[in-house]
């Protein structure tokens, strides 16, 4: 009898084992295998409980042959942990099959009558398991048995081992699965990003692209000044917003501490985070806040959310580091691309001044000797012709004081002498009193210090027209990172920086491109009756090692 037995359960091993092998569909694989288990054992019934150690609740994944005290309400009695089944489970208190335990869900059906249980009082149960992993549990049941034998709970608990193993290869290759398909999208991703050509629409784009072909709900882009965050651009319920809002570091939740510890932050079931909705992210119950990083430097935060739990559980590491990593790579491209471009620019500039200095500023000149020269023959002779000379000659000088300034704002005269000189000499045009003060800056990159010249060009210009001051104040100094700093301030009128935010100005949104092309950062701070300070940071690093990549040599930049 003994041997009668044990062969038994070798054919019914094998036939289960065979019968694994042939699905990577889960619910597939769970029902079949529970049919063939009563097929080749002496078991009426069976049920499969999935359970998620870190999840409230449980899933009855499979079941064959349940008595109608099971199924009504559309098999309500079969969810929820109200079992001692499932409460011994997770108190981990289960490891191995059990034999006579009296079925809570078909007691309660019992005493609330509702319908018949064929007999069935008692059943078996086993957790599945591979390894240290665990999945849930496998019942039977058979009508009118309240005991099961060592043999049977054996042969479930060796059963059982192969479906947890199964499980465990099904769940690996739908990882695998998904990560292949989580790629693939990437790579169009990637593709879509690298077709955007304006580094100001690379933001608003870029949060699209991704909504879009990974089917998230909110993702937001927030990069970091060096002071505070802004958000560049969100996208939710798959419309774009664009507006451009600031916010305190220390009050962006998962943002900030992404930010701060330039690692990968992620919340799967949180009641409802509602931190970053002043600037109008949704409240959201699962979201993952990813660095952007740049060599060692992290310039801002990718946040993904949804109003769902454990939405972005099933995303490994590796690819959401690869997600923000792909997107400050196509930043970083377009900051290559519009520093050439302002190369090249300036190439144009300093060409077309030499050129307007050669031929139109030489021929005015000689417009106005020559006429001064007719006015000295024709003097006294005819009064007409006399004021006629007069007036070329005014017209002469007006066109020539007007071309110089024209060559001095396309290349600006003694900028070979020194940023300070420069933007002190064009202050000083502008009838302002300019103070200047340096601390280490010894030489600038070109790019840096045609930025600076530029910014603090449109800097000074707003100190005329705005502050209600006639001084300010100029500082170029370097930081302990390495970064280049322009400050122009005065102590003026000042105005609200918060009414600003989403509607800069054209000279505003300059200064800050110009300093975002070369990968830095730019801050107004004022107030009403407080002084206005426009600070520009640029780090040298990146400019250097571009410098370096087109010149053949080190860039040896010096500050």
């Amino acid at each position: 009898m003994p041997r009668e037995i044990r062969e038994s359960e070798l054919a019914a091993l094998k036939e289960i084992a065979e019968m694994l092998n042939t699905t990577n569909d889960m619910d597939q694989m769970l029902n079949d295998v529970l049919a063939k288990l009563l097929e080749v054992t002496d078991f009426t019934t069976g049920w499969i409980f999935l359970i998620d150690d870190d999840v409230p609740g449980n899933t009855c994944a499979a079941h064959h042959n349940l008595p109608p005290a099971l199924t009504v309400g559309n098999y309500a009695l079969m969810c929820g942990e109200d079992c001692w089944c499932v409460e011994r489970y997770r108190q981990l208190k289960l490891t191995h099959a059990v034999n006579i335990i009296e079925c809570k869900r078909i007691n309660y059906s019992v005493t609330h009558q509702l319908g018949s249980t064929e007999g069935i009082t008692h059943h078996a149960t086993v957790p599945l398991k591979a390894g240290k992993d665990r999945f849930g549990l496998l019942n039977v049941a058979q009508a009118g048995k309240e005991q099961f034998s060592e043999e049977e709970l054996a042969l479930l608990q060796a059963i059982a081992l192969q479906i947890g193993t199964a499980i465990n290869r099904i769940r690996l290759y739908q990882a695998q699965e998904q990560n292949a398909m989580l790629y693939a999208k990437l790579g169009d991703v990637i593709q879509q990003i690298n077709g955007v050509q304006d580094i100001n629409q690379l933001p608003i784009k870029a949060v699209q692209y991704i909504g879009d072909a990974f089917g998230w709900p909110n993702v937001s882009l927030f990069m970091f000044d060096g002071q505070q965050l802004s958000l560049r651009a969100l996208y939710s319920n798959g419309k774009v917003t664009k507006e451009w809002q600031s916010l305190a570091t220390e009050s962006a939740g998962l943002v900030s501490l992404a930010l701060r510890d330039n690692r990968l932050v992620t919340e799967s079931s949180c009641i409802e985070g509602g931190l970053l909705s002043s600037v109008g992210i949704p409240p959201y119950r699962s979201a993952a806040a990813i660095p952007l990083r740049v060599r060692s430097r992290t310039i801002g935060v990718m946040f993904i959310s949804s109003p769902d739990q454990q939405q972005f559980d099933g995303l490994n590491e590796d690819f959401m580091y690869s997600l923000g990593d792909h997107f400050t790579l196509g930043v970083e491209n377009l900051r290559v691309y519009e520093h050439r471009s302002e190369l090249a620019r300036m190439e144009e500039r300093n060409r077309m001044a030499r050129d307007l200095h050669d031929s139109v500023v030489q021929k005015v000149f000689s417009l106005s000797f020559l006429a001064k020269g007719a006015e000295t023959i024709l003097a006294g002779k005819d009064p007409v012709v006399q004021k006629s000379l007069l007036e070329i000659q005014q017209l002469s000088q007006e066109a020539l004081k007007e071309m110089r300034t024209l060559i001095w704002q396309l290349h600006p005269a003694g900028l070979e002498n020194g940023l300070l000189p420069a933007l002190k000499q064009y202050g000083q045009g502008l009838n302002l009193t300019v103070y200047d003060r340096t601390d280490g800056v010894k030489e600038l990159p070109r790019a840096i210090e045609e930025a600076f010249w530029r910014i603090g060009q449109e800097a000074l210009n707003n100190v005329r027209k705005h502050s209600g001051t006639e001084t300010a104040y100029i500082r170029l100094n370097k930081q302990q990172d390495g970064a280049a700093v322009l400050e122009v301030k005065d102590e003026g009128a000042g105005f609200q920086v918060d009414r600003k935010k989403g509607r800069q100005t054209m000279g505003m949104r300059s200064m800050r491109e110009r300093a975002e092309t070369l990968g830095g950062s730019l801050t107004i701070t004022s107030g009403r009756g407080k002084a206005t300070i426009v600070r520009a940071i640029i780090p040298l690093e990146s400019v250097q090692a571009h410098c370096a990549e087109e010149k053949g040599s080190s860039g040896d930049y010096l500050l």
